[in-house]
């Protein structure tokens, strides 16, 4: 087994202890915590060579592995996404309902993390992330088989309730090896790597509806999981011990998770994440109907669109990553990445209701760039600051984490869809929404206090 940068067992905190944090969101240094108990500063301090060079210490591979199993959402929702209007004629089916077929897997997504996370806390991360990824290649070679769209609706929510193994054990491991600013940093070089998905993954969608139809896409998924699948179960070790899991059943792991949503400051970030989740998968649901339908773009202009986008969003990742983390406090990153995300939805509204009078293109594909690169500040933010307040339920806590922002994202999705697919509006109006939730939750939830004690001054238990 390689070594993978734990904390030695007499340097760890006592179990269930939550370190103290800044009101900045960042945790203490040694010398501000020298005041603390022994514990409290333990736990806060990064685990041992935990740094810039942290990725290295799990090999090259291992980390593209990881990389690649936060990547399965795009690969399976992006390189799908400019075959919807084909679907739409293929399967006789109006827009409302072939969205159907994205709530399913983001569903399926949320509804599967909240089982494989606990599972992995109990079992070990390995042997519930291979049964998932098996379970995600079958599923997915049924949707290339399916002769109506209600089928495809099911086995779409077997794909996202299988594939999300790959999602919340991800997360997870990285927790397993990583603390603090170091975790922080992983989470970017992670989005870096799963950032290439949604670049690719329309491009390619597109070029495969140029050879054959949409059920192609879904052979290509098969391809990769299967890859994916093969790539786990030779390169990617066990990362948690056998002493640190769980042998509590379902009782235990549910105990865990309402001490979790016990901790207000947990539950802000992990609802501040959601809704701002919700804002990025309205314009997933979307885009191919506004860009395509209503502006008139070809499949290949929507996925080279869709790729500058995520291009954006990448760059944003690295910026915070690399630039950002240990320089700026992580809750003033992720302030200003909620403040862009409501500003760009603030323009859509405006561009789209005809506020600013007639708009082409260009500007709408800007407005939704500023959005989606806002995304890179936000999301592993939240993820990293929700994460640093938990030490030996990690998997219970990644599942809290994924199950949100999948579940607001599932509602978000179909309500983009309810005035046709001819009008952007609805599209703005979700992400504006979503936005100005996460903030107030925030603000709200996470600000006020510090974010290592719950609403009762107790630090929670996790």
């Amino acid at each position: 087994m390689p070594e993978r940068g734990r904390t030695t067992r007499d340097q760890e905190s006592p179990r269930g202890h939550i370190p103290e944090a800044s009101a900045a969101g960042t945790v203490p240094t040694v010398a501000e915590a020298s005041s603390a108990d022994t514990g409290a500063a333990s736990a806060a301090a990064p685990r041992p060579h935990a740094g810039p060079g942290a990725p290295g210490r799990t090999g090259l591979l291992v980390t593209l592995v990881l990389g690649g199993l936060t990547a399965t959402p795009p690969l399976a929702m992006d390189m799908y996404l400019p075959s919807l209007p084909e679907v739409t004629g293929s399967l006789h089916a109006p827009a409302a309902t072939v969205q159907l077929t994205l709530t399913a897997c983001l569903a399926g997504m949320a509804l599967g993390q909240l089982v494989v996370g606990p599972m992995s806390d109990r079992w070990g991360r390995r042997r519930p992330l291979l049964a998932g990824l098996g379970v995600y290649v079958l599923a997915t070679a049924l949707c290339a088989l399916a002769p109506g769209i209600g089928l495809l609706v099911a086995f779409r929510l077997v794909q996202g309730l299988a594939g999300a193994a790959g999602i919340v054990i991800a997360r997870a491991v990285v927790r397993d090896l990583y603390d603090g600013v170091a975790m922080a940093r992983f989470f970017s070089t992670l989005m870096l790597i799963s950032g290439v998905a949604p670049v690719v993954a329309p491009l390619i969608g597109g070029q495969i509806l140029r050879l054959t139809d949409w059920r192609g896409v879904f052979v290509v998924l098969t391809a990769v999981g299967v890859a994916l699948t093969a790539l786990v179960w030779t390169k990617l070790p066990e990362t948690l011990e056998p002493a640190d899991r769980h042998d509590g059943g379902v009782g235990e792991a549910l105990r865990a998770m309402r001490r979790l949503l016990a901790d207000r400051v947990f539950a802000g970030y992990m609802l501040a994440g959601g809704f701002t989740f919700a804002a990025l998968f309205a314009y997933i649901s979307a885009s191919p109907f506004v860009i395509q339908d209503l502006y008139g773009a070809s499949p290949q202009t929507f996925s080279l669109l869709f790729g500058v986008n995520s291009v954006g969003l990448v760059i944003a990742g690295q910026v915070n990553g690399k630039l950002l983390v240990g320089r700026v406090a992580l809750e003033k990153v992720l302030a200003t990445g909620l403040a862009l995300v409501v500003l760009a939805a603030t323009a859509l509204l405006l561009m789209s209701t005809g506020a600013l009078g007639p708009v082409g293109l260009a500007p709408v594909a800007a407005a939704l760039f500023v959005l989606m690169s806002a995304m890179g500040l936000a999301l592993p933010n939240t993820q990293t600051l929700a994460l640093m307040r938990v030490r030996h339920t990690a998997g219970s806590a990644s599942a809290l984490l994924g199950t949100s922002s999948f579940l607001i994202g599932a509602v978000a999705s179909p309500l983009v869809g309810v005035a046709g697919e001819h009008t952007a509006v609805p599209m703005a109006i979700v992400q504006l929404a979503a936005a100005l939730v996460a903030v107030a939750c925030f603000v709200g939830l996470c600000r006020p206090r510090r974010a290592g004690r719950t609403s009762n001054g107790k630090a929670a238990e996790s």
